[in-house]
Parts: C-alpha cells; structure tokens; sequence
C-alpha cells in the first residue's frame, strides 16, 4: 500500500502505534455498537461507534452553504457523546462523499484517515487534494482485505482501488444466483476504486460499499459470492438501481435490513429502484433517508422514513443502528422515535 511520494503505511502497523492513544481517549465504553445514517441527502456519511467508544465515520456529504452537511455531522457525534473520530474514512473523491472534509476537520478532531490510494479523473482532483492536504501525515492508504479493529469491531475492506477481496468470508461461496444474470457497463472509474467496508461484531455485519456499482458487484458476487451474507445492508449508489443493486449480488447477500441512504430526488428516483429491495428474499426491514419523492410513491413505511420534506425545508433527521452483543439490534427513526428490533440472523 502506497501513495506517491509518501513511505507505505500497512494499515495493521498504523493502527497498532495508534492503539494505546486511541484507547486512552475515547468515551467510556457504551453496551452497543451504534451505527448512524446521517442526512446529507442524498450524499455519504455514516457514523460507527464501537461498543469501546471508538468510531469512524465514512464520507461526510457535500459541500452546502452555512457547512450544513458538516453540522449534521457533529450533531450526530454528539448524540453518540463523540468528541473526536478516531478514524475518518473516504470511500472515493466525488463530491457527494467528500465535499464537506474540509469544514468538518475545522469542527472536530480526526485523528487517522482512510482511502483507497488511487488517482482520479481531473473532474474529482480539486477533492482529493483537499483530502490529502487535510488528512496530511495521518493518512493510511487501505487496500481490498486489511482489516482493522475499534475494541471488538472488526472492520474488513472489501473493496479498494478497483480490486476486491480474494478468498470467500462469511459463509460465501458458489452462487445459484449468477446463471443467465445481466451485467451492466461499468461505471465512472472513481466509482469502482470505492473502499467499501465490512463492519462485524459478533453475529452481526454491517456492509457499506459506497458507489461501488453493478460490474464490481457482479465481479464481487459471481461465480462466487465472496462476502457472504449480511445482515444490514446500506444500499449502493444511494438507491439508484440502475447502476448498482444487481440481483444477483443483492439475493447472495441475503441482507436481513436495508438502510436507504438517498436524498429527496437522488437514489431513488423509479419505481423499479425501490421494488428490486423489497423482492430481495428474506428482507425484513426497509429504511431510508428520505422519502423518494420521485418514485411514484414506492417507498417504504412512513414510520421508517427520516425526513419527507424537499431540500429547502428538510430538518435533516438521521437514522440509527444499536447493535447488542447477543446480536439483537433495534433500528431507530430521529424524526419521530419509531424503533423496531431485529435478532441477527
């Protein structure tokens, strides 16, 4: 793993030297794992605090007026009793994940920095040089299979930089599903070089691939499916269903949750987009961001759905994740408090 002009920094050294450091500063230890879908409509940022207090968020949304992505940020950390990241990790360059680094690292402390290592087209070059100049001499360059650990989290790359993970994890192995499967063009290059990461403690798995898109899913997922199964699933692409959700990966992965992380008119913006999630097999729960006002009314329950209202007048509220160590786990709605409780499969 290496950037240009920088030495490698294998990710397991750097988080051993930052192991007592990290320790020592966070909260104390909470009973769950919290995960947090902030809205950023229709961007990335998603918060994970392990049951030790330590966190990583990944992405931080767009660059918006007054630093409003960058505000639900830290409300959401304040709500988890946050006061720094330990670990701040960037999925790719495009401006819906890392539009807003540069406010947020003016708000709050972050301590390490992730990202997939490779370049990028000159449409997405002003973001990651921001990205470098702010992550510095703390960045870690991650590649498809290193692994980290927040206290019992583990944290696994399943993606980096256009290559995935080698060997089957989770139970994976040959799909029934990929027979006469369609494949799609690939996307745009920023979009497959995605870090997408595999967040497990105890029985309980936590995907979250970024943009990776349909071709890196169907790469992923056939002849073989190397994740495995898991048990929420954060969509790819926001919902957007013609460029990610293949099915054939979606029904391997068996994804007993599906959190929707879309915007009002970004994601989910078809009917078919929302109705490829609900025909996957065994899915018990279907959340999201937003109301997806463009899809003609194919959304989920009202009670599982964080913000209604169009952009100028959205409150911004978050989804949320507590996770036990039994695997029990109860997903809960900011907007109005609904909570509905799952057992990990």
């Amino acid at each position: 793993m290496r950037d240009a002009g920088r030495p490698a920094r294998p990710i397991g050294v750097a988080v051993c030297a930052l192991a007592f450091a990290v320790a020592a500063a966070a909260p104390a230890a909470a009973q769950t794992m919290d995960i947090y879908w902030i809205d950023v409509e229709g961007g990335g940022a998603t918060l994970v605090v392990s049951p030790s207090g330590e966190s990583m968020l990944v992405d931080t949304g767009w660059p918006r007026p007054e630093g409003r992505d960058a505000h639900r940020i830290v409300a959401a950390m304040e709500d988890a009793g946050l006061e720094k990241l330990d670990y701040m990790l960037i999925t790719h360059f495009h401006t819906d994940h890392v539009g807003s680094l540069a406010e947020l690292a003016e708000m709050v402390e972050i301590d390490q920095f992730l990202d997939h290592g490779g370049e990028t087209e000159e449409r997405n070059q002003q973001w990651r040089d921001i990205y470098l100049e702010t992550a510095g001499d703390t960045r870690m360059v991650a590649g498809a299979g290193d692994v980290l650990t927040m206290g019992d989290v583990e944290v696994r790359m399943i993606s980096s930089n256009m290559e995935l993970i080698g060997e089957p994890i989770n139970d994976g192995g040959p799909n029934p599903h990929c027979a006469g499967a369609e494949n799609r063009p690939a996307a745009s290059p920023e979009n497959q070089r995605t870090l997408g990461a595999l967040f497990s403690f105890g029985g309980f798995r936590f995907v979250d691939l970024g943009d990776l898109d349909w071709d890196m899913e169907m790469e992923l997922s056939c002849p073989v499916n190397r994740l495995g199964t898991v048990t929420v699933y954060q969509t790819s692409r926001h919902g957007a269903f013609d460029g990610a959700g293949a099915p054939a990966h979606l029904w391997a992965i068996e994804p007993q949750v599906v959190v929707v992380n879309n915007g009002p008119r970004k994601g989910i913006t078809a009917p078919h987009h929302y109705d490829r999630i609900a025909e996957v097999p065994g899915v018990e729960g279907i959340w999201q961001t937003h109301l997806a006002l463009e899809a003609d009314g194919h959304n989920t329950a009202d009670d599982m759905i964080a913000n209604f209202e169009d952009t100028d007048e959205c409150q911004g509220h978050w989804l949320k994740a507590s996770v036990r160590a039994d695997g029990t786990y109860t997903m809960t709605n900011g907007r109005n408090g609904y909570s509905r409780t799952y057992a990990a499969r």
